[in-house]
């Protein structure tokens, strides 16, 4: 087998392909679900620290901004917009 990773040893790599490999459908999605949880954690950490200034809403808005672009953000920005007023 070809390595993947030039910094990985190749046994190492061999060993955890195998582990994947033979890992159960839920246990991949679990690994995943995970990885994808962590890394929206660590992307709105981020966005916080740069701007302590910022209400929950406009942290909000911000990180739909950064993770799915502007027309999205703004349409959120109004969705929240409007259910605030619904509450009124």
């Amino acid at each position: 087998m070809r390595t993947q990773s030039t910094d990985t040893d190749a046994r190492a790599e061999a060993a955890l392909i195998a582990m994947l490999r033979k890992a159960k459908p839920c246990q991949k999605f679990g690994q995943v679900r995970s990885l994808s949880q962590t890394t929206l954690s660590l992307s709105r950490r981020a966005i916080l620290r740069k701007n302590p200034h910022l209400t929950e809403a406009e942290l909000h808005e911000l990180f739909v901004r950064y993770q799915y672009g502007e027309e999205l953000a703004d349409r959120f920005r109004q969705y929240l917009k409007n259910r605030s007023n619904d509450k009124s």
